[in-house]
């Protein structure tokens, strides 16, 4: 079956042209292919190509606008908007592109535009080796890093693109254009944090640090110590050395042998505690928390990549997020924060998120358009669940979560951690001013919008 809105001479150039798989409705694969990890979102694109290479990539464009047809890139397909699909339009797939070589004299690791984040921590862990990747191992290196990436090593080496060296891209034209800090140096600077705004990222160049060791100590309260908690977690961290980072997360008890039978799918309060050193480290900084009565413990001391696989979130659920960025957690902010844990939709994989930031992030790179950096905690409703007919009370709890902390809001956000949310978050996601001179560099490699399914800049040259 051919799509109906290209003509099957274009489609058929397509697959003899392409080096990867062209797939299109009716298509052995199709469905598997335009599945994404949120399953409230159900489009069906009119034409998805595999691209495995940039040449690949340059073709799928040119074709997709010969064609008259909206793009849409996928690299890990985490977006929570769905923003890698589209309807009838064409998908550039990268998935087939996930190379990772780590280079050991200059720490440095090249990895391909749909290297998944468990792609570059498998590759450099066995040099001892770590760059901040996100908090799952199944998240796109690309749109990650592209849109500032906030992990758990964050405090100790900086967000994901402070650690950029360099990208490879795809532009609107087709064309192949390097960014780094010598070459093209104000589209490497919109590169950090502004997204897939400005072409296809085919290859991108990540600073790797020496990791010896990484530890954690992930507790579990019940909701009545929720407050406590999240205050004892708030004071060690406002004091802690960059090396620890983590957050205070209530969740529903996961069926794991270390939580007692009778707590599974109730409502509990974790402290996680991670550290870029040993478990005797961790232990030390964690030590206020464990004197705290809890109902369960697991602390230990392993490579990186695996603790990066422990926390993935699982496939198939609805997904509906947010965040906000505060400028203060005093205890009235605390007292919010655990009382709209109570509302969270149980029993699901749905988290309630206190992340700290501070240390290299705090310190590093603002000169980029990343504003959020600067503020010290984020709150994070992480919502996932299974039942269709939960997704209004799931996106309302979100939204409630959002409003509960406003008194508090420093007023820029991580566009990665949130959906469509209108044009004012996504100037706030850089700070108007940022935005305006981003404007001025998509009106350069993108001047008709071609890549607009993100957290979208409209190209207009800088006054």
């Amino acid at each position: 079956m051919t799509a109906p809105s290209v003509k099957a001479p274009a489609l058929a150039g397509l697959r003899e042209d392409l080096t990867g798989e062209v797939h299109v409705p009716g298509d052995p694969g199709y469905d598997e292919a335009r599945a994404i990890f949120n399953s409230m979102i159900d489009r069906r694109p009119a034409v998805i190509a595999g691209c495995a290479s940039e040449e690949d990539v340059a073709r799928a464009i040119r074709f997709g606008r010969e064609n008259d047809l909206e793009i849409a890139v996928r690299g890990g397909g985490h977006s929570v908007a769905g923003m890698s699909l589209n309807d009838s339009g064409l998908v550039v797939d990268l998935r087939r592109m996930r190379s990772a070589d780590v280079d050991t004299e200059v720490r440095a690791i090249r990895v391909g535009g749909g290297a998944t984040m468990s792609d570059l921590d498998r590759a450099a862990q066995p040099h001892g080796l770590a760059t901040t990747g996100g908090r799952v191992s199944t998240t796109g290196v690309g749109g990650f890093t592209l849109g500032g990436g906030s992990g758990w090593l964050e405090r100790r080496f900086g967000l994901a693109c402070d650690n950029l060296v360099s990208v490879d891209l795809v532009t609107a034209d087709g064309e192949s254009v390097h960014a780094s800090g010598d070459e093209n140096p104000e589209l490497f600077w919109a590169l950090h944090g502004g997204g897939g705004n400005f072409g296809v990222a085919t290859a991108m160049t990540l600073r790797l640090h020496p990791l010896p060791s990484f530890s954690f100590v992930l507790l579990m309260f019940t909701p009545e110590a929720g407050f406590e908690v999240v205050t004892t977690y708030r004071e060690l961290m406002e004091s802690a050395p960059d090396e620890a980072g983590g957050g205070a997360i209530y969740l529903t008890g996961p069926p794991e042998d270390f939580v007692p039978p009778d707590l599974v799918g109730t409502l509990l309060c974790a402290a996680l505690v991670t550290y870029a050193g040993t478990e005797a480290q961790a232990r030390a900084v964690a030590a206020p928390l464990l004197d705290i009565p809890h109902v369960a413990e697991v602390v230990a001391e392993l490579p990186y990549a695996d603790f990066q696989c422990m926390l993935d979130d699982p496939p198939g659920m609805r997904n509906y997020w947010s965040a906000e960025y505060l400028e203060l957690f005093p205890d009235e902010a605390a007292e919010q924060f655990c009382d709209l844990a109570t509302s969270m939709p149980m029993p699901s994989p749905s988290q309630h998120a206190l992340l700290p930031m501070g240390g290299a992030v705090a310190r590093s790179g603002g000169q980029y358009p990343v504003p959020w950096r600067q503020s010290p905690w984020a709150v994070h409703p992480f919502g996932v669940w299974e039942d269709p007919a939960d997704d209004e009370r799931g996106r309302q709890w979100v939204r409630d979560v959002r409003k509960g902390v406003q008194p508090w809001t420093a007023g820029h956000v991580y566009l990665n951690f949130i959906g469509q949310e209108g044009r004012e978050r996504v100037v706030a996601g850089f700070g108007a001013g940022n935005y305006r001179r981003l404007a001025a560099v998509k009106a350069e490699y993108d001047p008709d919008n071609v890549f607009h399914l993100n957290h979208n800049i409209e190209p207009t040259s800088e006054s």
